[in-house]
């Protein structure tokens, strides 16, 4: 088979069938990339690609939506805090972690982040009781990581550069354990993945340095931290945080998704993060300081501690749409490393088989291996061509030849010069030579004495196609191959059955997720009889005609419209189903009806029987989702992680029905997610030493939120009052506020804002602690029935006029040691309360 019928795709998918992600795979660039028609791109190990669709709803976003200065409290500003916790979330679930295990710090790249850890790691010099701290790196490390050196110079720390094969041939049969005598810190840093070759690490050296088992640690005593540079391995690789646990992983966004740029993060995990220690504190780093004397208290989060200044907040924002867009066009990593390798695989397999008319090879291919497997090997390559005398020819000239035929590579040595010696063999004398020969890095002088200064790599991203390698393989036949073209058959039949044997390859398990569980009524424990211990010793009958519940109303999603039922069963988390899915934008952020009022347009019912949430709103059909989902829901609906008034909540996406239908109401992107059963979010209001019933749902502060009657009639009075002399203000009925105050229970009281002073209350049989005041705010503000925002909020007008600025209850369940909520509440109980006066 000759040169031509080689460069096929048939040939292609007889070796590899792991290629595109289901589909045509043309479509999706045409679509996506259509800016780089009619060239071939082939540098993506410095910067990938961005899609089209990625920069467009970014636009959208930031032209729909104000973003404030994060470290602001205005709506604006909160907007941003939001999202950009959102999108640390979405970081961690991208490598299978969450945050109680790692922390996100943002920077400016990866570059940033590996100085952020050489600056605040507690180096230790030696001491004559005890050795000082070791820095240990491999020869094959970027730049970034070589110049930690630098600030090591002048504490007395050890920067020890060793070769990647003396860390399991040095290594001790049996693991050291953690020293307890010694505590010196050590940092040991490697690359996932080689910038240079692509050749993949061991990513178990992280527990094996851990634990002491692996050179240099199993020699040194102390405890050592690891260092993964993950930057090179992320952009087409997927990395499980849970398989190798590193301390520190510095990463660069571009090269995974091509935009931003300039902007990067160090994951930190948390059991390592109090190792690190600052000197410098930036804005917004600072729980407190002063001015004109040496205090300074580091802020309690991490993320906070070390992000110095403001963070590039747009940039971050952008990556909810890089993440969207990723998976996709693509389904996600695993897919991306299948691709992208075969790709490589496939173009290593000519062009290391490719020979001159003499039968000469073409190319020296720098790599370890032979492209076996994606486990071992990512989807970079790395060569030099050569002549029919075996003379070097100088990668400037292969570089201004692909500029002519429109391919774009890079050249040099990738700021790796480890690597770069190592593979080209260029010793510190002959690199001290070259530079009093003129040449420096990134320059083009590539030959010096006829031996080369550096290599030729091409690299491939997840929208690269066969027609890259295609005209890549074509483009060095024509231009730099001496006729005839030959092929090593031999060599290239052995490469065939090498990549059939690997085709079955193991790779890293997709991230699971934990299913929801049903939660079935009638499944839950009978209503048992409260007791009355502990409400105090007032004759509570006496206020049986003076108390009773008047209305209960349920709010099934967060900020949407109200639900009003007559009876209704009491849940583990409040009344069942109140708060249990939200509205996300785009970004995944809750939308309140502080930043979007039309929410309460929003009608939806619960309805036990059918199993079924009905979505209503004026103009729309009715649609439905289920009450509880399914098994097939469960293995395909994602769970993702968002918050809800600071607190992190784990959810469930509820299908794209729903995100499209709420998409076209609200004219924003947006779905709806459901808090997932298996997660569990605790209340952080209530008396101490009192037994509650403490999980809540997607609410704000507390399970319940009572309000009195009567209260509001007096509010109503002071408005009427004021009003009448108010020209062209709509006065409010009774109703009209109370459904502004979107409490659960409302009763009907004697005194207004007698209900302030209650510490306990019985409804019916169901037992409740006051958990607080509710503080107001401005959804008060806006009209129930028509999504308006009134002139003057009720929050103002009630502090204006009654001096409060609360008004309700919060509630929460006060059970018997050992019960669990399960009874039902009904409009017409009695209700009684116990003063804390009492």
């Amino acid at each position: 088979m000759d040169f031509q019928q080689l460069c096929t795709l048939e040939t292609f998918q007889q070796v590899w069938s792991h290629y595109g992600y289901g589909g045509n795979l043309q479509d999706a660039v045409d679509q996506e990339f259509t800016r780089i028609k009619g060239l071939t791109y082939l540098d993506h190990a410095a910067a990938t690609l961005y899609p089209e669709s990625l920069v467009r709803d970014y636009c959208q976003d930031i032209s729909r939506n104000v973003y404030g200065n994060p470290h602001s409290h205005s709506p604006s500003s909160r907007l941003t805090h939001d999202t950009v916790e959102r999108v640390r979330y979405r970081v961690l679930q991208h490598f299978n972690a969450t945050p109680q295990e790692y922390s996100v710090i943002f920077t400016s790249g990866c570059t940033a982040a590996l100085k952020l850890v050489a600056e605040s790691f507690p180096w230790r010099p030696q001491t004559e009781s005890e050795a000082g701290s070791l820095f240990c790196y491999f020869t094959d490390s970027h730049t970034s990581v070589v110049g930690i050196r630098g600030l090591l110079s002048g504490r007395g720390v050890v920067a020890l550069c060793i070769s990647p094969s003396e860390v399991v041939n040095r290594a001790k049969e049996e693991a050291q354990g953690e020293d307890v005598i010694y505590q010196t810190p050590h940092l040991f840093c490697y690359p996932a993945q080689s910038n240079f070759s692509g050749r993949k690490y061991p990513l178990s050296h992280v527990k094996g340095i851990q634990m002491r088992h692996l050179y240099p640690a199993c020699d040194h005593q102390g405890r050592w931290f690891v260092l993964l540079d993950a930057a090179s391995h992320v952009s087409c690789s997927p990395l499980n945080l849970q398989d190798c646990p590193a301390d520190f992983i510095p990463i660069s966004f571009y090269k995974m998704f091509g935009f931003p740029t300039g902007l990067g993060a160090l994951l930190v995990r948390n059991d390592a993060a109090d190792m690190l220690k600052k000197t410098y504190f930036g804005g917004g780093t600072a729980a407190a300081y002063l001015s004109g004397e040496d205090y300074y208290v580091q802020a309690a989060n991490i993320s906070d501690r070390f992000e110095d200044g403001t963070v590039s907040f747009l940039d971050i924002i952008a990556l909810n749409h890089s993440f969207e867009a990723l998976y996709r066009i693509t389904g996600g990593m695993n897919n991306i490393q299948q691709h992208t390798f075969g790709l490589a695989r496939y173009t290593y397999m000519l062009l290391s088989s490719l020979c001159h008319g003499n039968r000469q090879p073409v190319a020296q291919i720098y790599n370890e291996g032979q492209f076996e497997s994606p486990s071992t090997q990512g989807a970079i390559l790395n060569f030099n061509l050569v002549d029919s005398l075996g003379q070097m020819i100088g990668y400037s000239q292969v570089d201004r030849m692909a500029s002519l035929y429109n391919i774009h590579l890079r050249t040099g040595c990738f700021c790796n010069t480890g690597a770069c010696q190592s593979f080209l063999g260029i010793t510190n004398q002959q690199m001290k030579r070259n530079l009093q020969a003129g040449h420096v890095c990134g320059d083009s002088i590539d030959l010096v004495d006829g031996q080369p200064t550096g290599s030729v790599r091409i690299s491939f991203g997840y929208m690269s196609t066969f027609e890259d390698c295609q005209k890549f393989l074509k483009f060095v036949a024509e231009c730099f191959v001496e006729k005839p073209i030959t092929v090593d058959q031999e060599r290239l039949e052995k490469l065939k059955m090498a990549t059939t044997g690997t085709q079955s390859f193991n790779l890293n398990p997709p991230i699971k997720f934990t299913n929801e569980k049903i939660y079935n009524v009638d499944e839950k424990e009978k209503p048992t009889e409260p007791s009355l211990k502990g409400l105090g010793q007032r004759d509570l009958n006496s206020h049986r005609e003076a108390y009773t519940l008047t209305n209960i109303y349920i709010y099934p999603i967060k900020s949407c419209g109200a639900y009003e039922v007559h009876d209704w069963p009491v849940g583990p988390l409040g009344l069942l189903y109140d708060r249990g899915w939200m509205v996300v934008n785009g970004n995944g952020v809750c939308l309140s009806q502080k930043r979007e009022t039309r929410l309460c347009l929003i009608r939806p019912q619960v309805h036990l029987t059918s199993n079924k949430l009905l979505l209503q709103a004026s103009g729309m059909d009715s649609i439905s989702v289920p009450l509880e989902n399914n098994n097939q829901m469960n293995t395909s609906y994602r769970v993702c992680q968002t918050k809800v008034c600071n607190d992190r909540v784990e959810t469930v996406d509820c299908g794209d029905e729903a995100a499209s239908w709420l998409s076209n109401f609200l004219g924003q992107p947006c779905r709806l997610i459901r808090q997932n059963p298996d997660f569990t979010r605790d209340m952080k209001k209530g008396p101490r030493g009192v037994a509650t019933s403490t999980s809540l749902s997607l609410v704000n502060e507390a399970q319940y939120l009572m309000i009195n009657h009567a209260s509001v009639e007096l509010i109503q009075k002071l408005m009427r009052s004021r009003q009448d002399n108010s020209e062209g203000d709509q006065l409010l009925d009774t109703q009209n506020v109370i459904s502004r105050f979107r409490a659960n229970l409302v009763i009907a009281g004697v005194e207004p804002f007698e209900e302030d002073n209650w510490s306990h209350l019985i409804i019916g049989n169901t037992q409740f602690v006051v958990a607080g005041q509710c503080g107001r705010c401005q959804m008060v503000g806006v009209d129930q029935d028509t999504g308006t925002k009134t002139k003057e909020p009720l929050m103002s007008l009630s502090a204006y006029c009654t001096g409060k600025v609360t008004f309700g209850l919060y509630l929460a369940h006060q059970l018997p040691e050992g019960s669990s909520p399960g009874s039902v509440l009904s409009v017409g109980s009695l209700v009684q309360p116990e003063s804390q006066k009492s």
